[in-house]
């Protein structure tokens, strides 16, 4: 599992956004798909991403005289270890979480972008709920949520959208210790 500095950087997360249950990707058709990201970062992000054990790399063939690499994320990898996370303090969850706010406002403004978004349609989904739980039954929820969302990633085939679902919890105040 990596770091939270590894993951939660903007660009890499867009980069892992990108490759999720992807078919492998080279650097030149990750540069198509955001070529907002100029090449040296996306170079730099890619090489700190695959060291870092996240990204690995599936093919190597030679082209033009270099040597071309396609990567897929390590799911298993792409988390943020349980001790690293409990090791943040309060700021490091504080730009953690801006940091991850940023890239859903940035994935929700790339889909307003595409010609003929039409959110109604094609199932736009932000919802907010306050519900009241025992740590247990937060814990069943939270597992429960994660098998929804885990047991359907590998369903890539054709005639399904792909959706990105994220996940937010906040408490409404700090438990009494």
């Amino acid at each position: 599992m990596a770091t939270a500095d590894l993951l939660l950087h903007p660009v890499r997360m867009r980069i892992l956004q990108t490759l999720f249950d992807a078919d492998p990707l080279t650097t030149a058709q990750l540069r198509e798909r955001l070529p907002d990201i100029a090449p040296a970062t996306m170079y730099r992000h890619i090489a700190a991403l695959t060291e870092g054990g996240v990204l690995e790399v599936v093919e190597e063939k030679r082209v033009r005289g270099t040597v071309e690499r396609s990567y897929r994320v390590r799911k298993e990898e792409a988390v943020v270890d349980p001790a690293a996370r409990a090791a943040m303090t309060r700021d490091d969850h504080r730009r953690a979480f801006t940091t991850f706010a940023a890239s859903l406002m940035g994935d929700f403004d790339r889909y307003f972008a595409q010609e003929g978004a039409e959110p109604n349609a094609d199932g736009v989904v932000y919802r907010q709920a306050a519900v009241w739980l025992t740590n247990e039954e937060f814990a069943e929820m939270v597992a429960e949520i994660e098998h929804a969302v885990v047991s359907r990633m590998d369903r890539v085939r054709e005639g399904r959208v792909r959706r990105v679902v994220s996940l937010v919890v906040v408490p409404d105040k700090p438990e009494a210790g």
